[in-house]
């Protein structure tokens, strides 16, 4: 079974930078398409980034020029660089296989790690 497990969520004031960390104990990590998702309080969730097996990333309008994704595959990480947040950044974010990113369709998130944008 699938099992990632996301880090480095926390409070942060608008301007400011988070990193979050995915941990995948899957073996075939390294050949599958992975993303960051995240859900408004409220709110649907909503696609973010997404990086195939060779690296290649996407993003959503709402986060380009401001997210980074990014992926270490000798060590089943998934990482996500957030730069400039915004109050309505506050969410919470959730990694997952992408099973197809423009549907913004996914599959085995993790429990997600809270993310608070505030003043």
């Amino acid at each position: 079974q699938i099992q990632l497990v996301e880090s480095g969520g926390g409070s942060v004031q608008p301007g400011g930078s988070l990193r979050l960390s995915c941990s995948a104990s899957i073996l075939w990590f390294s050949s599958t398409c992975v993303g960051w998702y995240r859900q408004l309080s409220g709110r649907e969730i909503e696609g973010l980034a997404t990086i195939d097996k060779r690296g290649t990333p996407d993003y959503a309008d709402s986060v380009k020029g401001r997210f980074t994704i990014s992926r270490d595959n000798a060590n089943n990480t998934l990482i996500l660089q957030m730069n400039a947040l915004k109050p309505e950044d506050t969410a919470v974010y959730y990694c997952a296989r992408s099973e197809n990113w423009v549907a913004r369709r996914f599959r085995d998130r993790g429990q997600g790690t809270q993310v608070n944008v505030t003043s």
